[in-house]
């Protein structure tokens, strides 16, 4: 796949040169483009909003970054979007329609490989089909030599807010089960530099996402439309398998391990590097949180309580627990080091709703 026609990039130069607040959405389809996106965002003063599966493509702390977007998001990203006039979509199809601008508040050029993602969920002005990379070296000539940084410096203070709220979050429990919120703050502390993350879908996904401050040199994967419960494990395994010389780590919720825990027999069998993080709550956090939010009775949420890391014991892996402050880090600590398979049973509190961005408190 090569570049579009001088004419179409033209055009979108055209848009991008007219914004004076421009907005970056960067997805996976970024993942070989770094160099390229770095600079697009430096030459615009645009911050860069990161799609799910792109967590890793720029570290969590990068000042260009305003993290994640949509509902396990971060606020920043979201007042990205609805402050900017010019987005220009990367490599994506983030779910999340309402976390786009409003189609009448910017103007939008997209790049993308796939024809048929162009204006998919956003009605972009200039679509340009082709390679990324190559696109954005062809581009670049065209647009603006002296950016605006105010936009950009504007964010960067709302994600050092962001950040404090997040460690008070983090640092405050609210009653006697951990907050999960807590929980990923000790495993993103500890994690290894070349750690694979893998996600499952659920309220432990959005915790995840958001207090998971990924690293450079750490890799994160999941289902990009968040509807793959059970996936954490399996591809832990598969992760394991490609890249053996790497930790890879699950995290998952006890309502999607439960699906496909015997999946743990194997990566022992295997000699896996493979370490399972689960948040038991004995409930579907997630539906439950749901069917709060729409006013509906609480239905079908309710979970038996598994011992994990007795079942983890019982296929030979080591399994561990961790159900207080105090018990968590060492817990965290133990775990990771473990050679070869282990689980950490995290006891956490099924009240502790997954909020979208603009409602987080401590």
């Amino acid at each position: 796949m090569g570049i579009p026609p001088a004419d179409q990039l033209r055009a979108a130069a055209e848009v991008i040169n007219a914004g004076k607040r421009i907005a970056i959405l960067a997805g996976q389809g970024c993942a070989n483009v770094l160099p390229q996106l770095r600079r697009l965002a430096e030459s615009l003063g645009a911050p860069i909003a990161k799609a799910y599966l792109a967590k890793a493509l720029l570290p969590d702390d990068d000042p260009l970054t305003t993290g994640g977007i949509g509902h396990l998001g971060t606020a920043p990203s979201q007042w990205a979007m609805q402050s900017c006039d010019t987005v220009v979509i990367l490599g994506t199809t983030m779910p999340w329609i309402d976390y786009y601008p409003k189609p009448a508040q910017a103007r939008g050029v997209q790049i993308d490989i796939k024809s048929d993602h162009i204006g998919l969920k956003y009605p972009v002005e200039v679509g340009l089909t082709g390679d990324i990379g190559a696109t954005l070296d062809a581009l670049m000539p065209m647009l603006r030599a002296e950016p605006d940084h105010t936009f950009l410096a504007e964010a960067q203070t709302r994600m050092r807010a962001w950040r404090t709220l997040l460690d008070q979050v983090e640092t405050t429990q609210r009653g006697p089960r951990l907050r999960p919120q807590t929980a990923m703050r000790a495993l993103s502390e500890f994690a290894p530099a070349n750690a694979l993350f893998s996600m499952d879908c659920g309220a432990n996904t959005h915790f995840a996402a958001r207090h998971i401050q990924i690293r450079e040199g750490q890799s994160w994967t999941g289902s990009g439309t968040l509807v793959t419960m059970a996936s954490a494990l399996p591809l832990a395994i598969a992760g394991a398998f490609s890249q053996p010389g790497r930790p890879s780590i699950a995290v998952a919720g006890d309502g999607g391990l439960a699906m496909l825990m015997a999946e743990l027999s194997t990566a022992v069998l295997h000699g896996l590097d493979v370490k399972v993080m689960v948040l038991n709550n004995d409930a579907l956090a997630q539906v439950k949180g749901e069917q709060r939010e729409i006013g509906a009775q609480e239905y079908g949420c309710k979970l038996g309580h598994i011992d994990f890391a007795a079942y983890a014991r019982a296929v030979g892996a080591r399994g561990l627990s961790a159900g207080s402050v105090a018990d968590l880090r060492p817990a965290v600590q133990a775990w990771l080091s473990t050679p070869g398979v282990a689980l950490l049973d995290v006891q956490v509190d099924a009240e502790e709703e997954s909020q979208r961005p603009d409602k987080v408190t401590a």
